[in-house]
């Protein structure tokens, strides 16, 4: 599997927004490709989040990465999203992984 990962710090008061904007993006990537997304917060710092969304490979995800950006509403998501971001802290760190192995035992 492919996978992505983002590092980003959202203001404590607009968590709100922040998930209503995550589901609106969900929903168009949804038309283009199969995914899972899990959204982390920081028990240490609760503006510090991480993103990780898993695909079935790279070419599939930039086969259809392209489609979802000439999609109007997702600019707009962007731009939504990045006036949540803390104003301290504005980056948007992004790495790219492949799964190797996944185990679970709850």
């Amino acid at each position: 599997m492919f996978v992505k990962v983002y590092k980003y710090h959202i203001q404590n008061d607009k968590v709100n927004e922040y998930i209503s904007i995550q589901e609106k993006a969900s929903e168009i990537y949804g038309k283009y490709l199969d995914f899972k997304t899990t959204y982390l917060q920081s028990k240490e710092d609760n503006t510090k989040w991480m993103e990780i969304t898993k695909y079935k490979d790279e070419e599939e995800y930039q086969k259809s990465i392209n489609l979802i950006n000439e999609e109007e509403e997702i600019y707009e998501l962007f731009k939504a999203f990045q006036s949540l971001l803390s104003s301290e802290k504005q980056e948007i760190n992004e790495e790219n992984f492949i799964e190797m192995k996944a185990m679970n035992q709850c």
